[in-house]
């Protein structure tokens, strides 16, 4: 089950993804099928991770795979980060796209119109 690492709800017409707690080899899978089934029919995506603890390699590309399928798919998205955290400083020492992560909820919802 993975309802301790993420929950759904909406912010505007955004479908808001909450990832929680640890996000690494032994559930990312999970997550992604989990997140894949929900947000297929949602034109704007927002993943916040600004709880998230800690994140390996797995959830990594957990997110790269993610956005890449979303943006191909002409899905507006953005990751929530926060201005500090692990989600954060690891996703920067990976060098992943810097336009896509936002320091804030409401501001990203609201640069994608959400």
């Amino acid at each position: 089950m993975t309802d301790q690492w993420v929950r759904f709800s909406k912010i505007g017409n955004a479908e808001l993804v909450h990832l929680s707690g640890e996000i690494d080899m032994a559930n990312a899978g999970d997550i992604g099928k989990a997140i894949v089934s929900r947000i297929r029919e949602s034109g704007t995506v927002l993943i916040d991770l600004t709880t998230v603890s800690f994140l390996d390699s797995a959830g990594v590309r957990l997110l790269d795979a993610l956005v890449g399928d979303l943006f191909a798919a002409g899905k507006r998205t953005r990751l929530v980060v926060g201005e500090r955290g692990p989600a954060r400083t690891t996703l920067q020492l990976c060098a992943f796209r810097d336009d896509i992560l936002a320091t804030d909820l409401d501001r990203a919802a609201a640069e994608l119109g959400g």
